[in-house]
């Protein structure tokens, strides 16, 4: 059974990935409307990728005995200066979230709660993947700038597709 404590810190980042998700969507129209049908798929597959670590938070609470409380949400950003610009936030909030399960991961040793310091090490290692592929897009696209090369890398973005990870 979790602690109140650990309950009330999960819902929190459960519904922070939801969040998330929305900004995620939010990148969708903005690449969209700038006519980067590439950016906005990899965008579509990072929004579906945020709904599966709330689901997976979702169910974990109730499975352990605590339960998911859904709670509002602020609107998120809706502009970017450019592609760049879009990612860095990307980015930047990738960090975020990462230093929020690293929170987690604190409370849950805390409270001696290995249940949920196993189910949080998913996560903690999911972190690491998403912080490279993200930074990897920044990177890239700090090299190319706005020119012609940025053709290519939506070609290159408009190739990724979410696969639910399997359950290990």
């Amino acid at each position: 059974m979790l602690v109140k404590r650990m309950e009330d810190a999960i819902n929190d980042q459960m519904n922070f990935e939801i969040y998330s998700a929305h900004i995620y969507l939010s990148m969708v129209s903005y690449f969209e409307s700038q006519g980067l049908p590439g950016f906005a798929n990899w965008m579509r597959a990072q929004y579906q990728e945020e709904i599966f670590h709330a689901m997976k938070m979702f169910d974990y609470l109730n499975e352990a005995g605590g339960r998911a409380v859904i709670s509002a949400l602020d609107a998120p950003t809706t502009e970017w200066e450019s592609p760049l610009a879009a990612f860095e936030n990307a980015l930047e909030h990738e960090q975020l979230v990462t230093s929020r399960i690293n929170n987690l991961m604190d409370i849950a040793r805390e409270e001696s709660d290995h249940a949920t310091s196993i189910f949080l090490q998913w996560f903690i290692s999911e972190q690491v993947e998403e912080e490279a592929s993200v930074g990897d897009i920044v990177n890239k696209l700090r090299l190319v700038g706005d020119g012609g090369a940025l053709f290519m890398l939506d070609r290159d973005l408009s190739t990724r597709v979410f696969t639910a990870p399997k359950e290990e």
